[in-house]
């Protein structure tokens, strides 16, 4: 390999000493051949330049637009962050700046200013190192970097000079000066003189005056070098220089420049944040996946005139911004002035987020992310892990009603202690003394008590109730399979919640959450089309009705009568308060026949906690989701006469009429729902529950399934025993 290379290496430098040889001998032959060679490779180039299509294209960007539901226009994804401001709309200064700095035979040339070429290459023959390009040259390596490139080489500067021919083919002189000062960078995320009026001098670019004019175009020769924010120096040396040229190129007097040269420079700076419409986090997001979506298939997101459309309604959306504002700038005022004298606990910011689906369809309304995108872009609704509390209490019970289970069944409330292992011993508690009195499993999950949860947990079993929530839709985030599991010790995402409850209020078919529904072109063809979400079956419909009801417990007279007392909805609706431990985070989750929206606050660092007074579900997540569901019923975007097609139980005594074991029990059951279908107060529970569906991993893959997914064979589970033992220990309330 060695030796092959070597023969190559020797060949070529033979060829070469031969070719200068040729040279040497006829110089004036070389000297005439030259330029037709040179020639020869820039026509061999112009295949690989930008197209003039393309170049027409440049100023005939189309971005990608998103549009809610109700068709509202949510956020452009431009190219980048500018505003097109037309020529005539451009303070004049600006224009007599850059010709008199940058190509002040910007008119005469075709593109190439060939004299200065010639000039810039004899200078830097001497040292003197010169640019020659056009402000045209100039415009084409800034619009197509790509393609040109930025190397010192003889082709990069012919593929520049070919593309500026074509661009002056294409465009006259007023339209290449007005695509130039609307694409040219201004640092901080500043694209185009409009953008740099603003940010520089919170003005537009129609009222820049010849100083604040000459300091933006002498930014140019180095945007970062010459910024006048962290460099005022430099650029103020720079802007002066602009206004000598413009001296020199008979835009402005000598008169005036000596007055105007000893002027500061008088910067007011804003940076410029990009526009990203109501719902700032859904944007990002989806911009991330609309540029995914167009490399697969051939499109331009900034160009190509795309519309998305999105399953957000821009009114619910609205409403939930408005919802989150409100309790959040509230709880951040306690948050300060419970700080006290500890001023940087004061300077902690309280966050929250919030979502809201439709669960008969499983698109997403309404999604807030943070309570300001600005200060914090992190997103509380698909991206923040935490523990959920309480709000995680359905899918203990449900597991249990999958099991054979019924909302009558009785524990005993009292002091609770499970051993876990050999060396530990789990002692949950409600934070106040136990009745010592036998409890429903339906007054356990609406009053949110912890010692029947955890008695519930501890007969159902772990693993099951973890594959339950997972089929239900807490998806991504892992579980941890272990009895405090039941009192929501494992970490997931708000998405993950409310699509878990969506579940429920759709009769226990889950639906993954649509964002996308279709995309079309700048015509209206389309180009995607999204099928709706394929309902899977993670929970029977009688328990998932019975779920609903219980749920409906918990607002009418447990811990979420806030949305009854405080908002006053009278609507058929059912949620779930949830608190974690020391107040760390507060969540609550509402379902409605049409709409279920969840609310979840605390502060990113999990360390620092809320007050007892203010900072449990029921007092900081629940005014978020009741100020909502109090707009969107107000506002009609939901029907306040919808109801769940799960019946009301009767209010059922805490002795049960008939021991649930005896023979005699089903007799009495159907003739208990005989009368309550006659006289439709409500209808009792069935005493034999539809078996369970089959939970993903819930049972041996090689076990034959009898119909609703139990192995044939397995014996009806046994009903929980109440676990009596002494002690107690406060871990997750309500």
């Amino acid at each position: 390999m060695k030796q092959a290379l070597a023969r190559v290496a020797r060949g070529a430098a033979h060829s070469a000493q031969r070719l200068w040889q040729t040279v040497k001998r006829h110089p004036f032959l070389t000297a005439a051949a030259l330029p037709a060679a040179v020639l020869l490779y820039a026509l061999a180039l112009v295949p690989f330049t930008p197209s003039i299509a393309d170049i027409r294209k440049v100023t005939a960007d189309e971005p990608a637009r998103v549009l809610s539901a109700d068709g509202k226009l949510l956020v452009s994804f431009t190219r980048t962050h500018r505003e097109w401001t037309r020529l005539a709309d451009i303070s004049p200064h600006v224009v007599d700046a850059l010709i008199a700095t940058e190509d002040h035979r910007f008119y005469d040339h075709p593109g190439i200013d060939f004299r200065r070429l010639v000039t810039a290459a004899m200078r830097s023959i001497t040292g003197d190192l010169q640019g020659g390009s056009t402000l045209t040259q100039q415009l084409a390596r800034n619009l197509y970097p790509d393609e040109i490139g930025r190397a010192a080489t003889i082709t990069r500067k012919l593929r520049e000079a070919i593309t500026a021919i074509k661009i002056e083919s294409v465009y006259s002189k007023n339209e290449i000066l007005e695509t130039y000062l609307n694409t040219v960078p201004f640092l901080y995320n500043a694209f185009g003189i409009e953008m740099a009026a603003h940010t520089y001098f919170d003005k537009p670019a129609a009222r820049l005056d010849v100083v604040e004019a000459a300091t933006l175009i002498g930014m140019l020769k180095g945007t970062t070098y010459y910024n006048p924010v962290l460099n005022p120096k430099r650029s103020l040396q720079r802007r002066n220089t602009v206004l000598a040229q413009m001296v020199k190129r008979d835009k402005l007097t000598p008169e005036r420049f000596a007055l105007l040269k000893a002027q500061p420079l008088r910067i007011d700076f804003e940076r410029q944040n990009e526009a990203l419409g109501p719902a700032p986090h859904v944007t990002r997001y989806l911009r991330s996946w609309l540029i995914e979506w167009a490399d697969r298939t051939g499109h331009d997101i900034y160009s190509d005139g795309l519309v998305v459309r999105t399953t957000l309604d821009a009114r619910l959306q609205d409403m939930a911004n408005q919802a989150v504002q409100r309790q959040g700038d509230r709880l951040q005022s306690l948050a300060d002035t419970a700080a006290g004298q500890a001023p940087k606990r004061a300077l902690e910011r309280l966050e929250a987020g919030f979502m809201a689906l439709d669960p008969q369809n499983g698109h997403i309304k309404a999604w807030v992310g943070s309570r300001d995108f600005n200060k914090d872009q992190f997103d509380h609704v698909q991206q923040a892990r935490r523990q959920p509390g309480s709000t995680f209490k359905p899918f203990v019970y449900g597991a249990a009603f999958e099991q054979g289970s019924r909302s009558t069944d009785t524990l005993m409330d009292e002091a609770v202690e499970i051993r876990v292992d050999k060396n530990n011993v789990w002692r949950p508690s409600d934070g106040r003394e136990p009745t010592g009195q036998p409890m429903m499993l339906r007054e356990g999950l609406a009053y949110s008590k912890n010692t029947i949860t955890a008695q519930l947990m501890a007969s159902v079993g772990a693993g099951r109730v973890a594959r339950l929530a997972q089929a239900m839709g807490v998806r991504q985030s892992k579980l941890d399979e272990v009895l405090s599991l039941a009192l929501g010790t494992s970490p997931v995402t708000l998405k993950e919640m409310v699509a878990a409850y969506g579940t429920i209020a759709n009769g226990g078919n889950y639906l993954e959450p649509v964002l996308v529904t279709r995309i079309e072109d700048r015509k209206g063809q389309v180009l995607a089309d999204f099928a709706p979400a394929v309902p899977e079956q993670a929970l029977s419909k009688p328990t998932a009705d019975l779920l609903v009801d219980i749920l409906r417990g918990a607002v009418d007279k447990g811990t979420g009568t806030g949305i009854r007392t405080r908002f006053g909805i009278q609507a058929d609706v059912a949620g779930k308060t949830g608190t974690t431990q020391n107040n760390t985070d507060g969540w609550f989750i509402l379902m409605h026949p049409q709409l279920v929206a969840g609310a979840w606050v605390g502060f990113n660092d999990s360390r620092i906690t809320m007050r007892d007074s203010w900072g449990q579900g029921a007092h900081s997540a629940l005014p978020i989701v009741g100020d909502f569901f109090q707009q969107a019923l107000r506002g009609k975007r939901l029907n306040g006469a919808a109801v769940f097609g799960a019946a009301r139980e009767w209010d059922v005594p805490t002795e049960p009429l008939i021991d649930p074991d005896s023979p005699l029990a089903p007799l009495v059951d159907g003739l208990a729902g005989w009368l309550r279908r006659v006289f439709p107060v409500g209808v009792a529970p069935a005493s034999n529950p539809a078996p369970a569906p089959n939970v993903p991993g819930g049972h041996p893959s090689n076990a034959p399934s009898a119909p609703g997914g139990v192995p044939a064979g397995t014996p009806a589970p046994a009903k929980p025993e109440p676990l009596r033992y002494p002690g107690g220990e406060s871990i997750y309330i309500n």
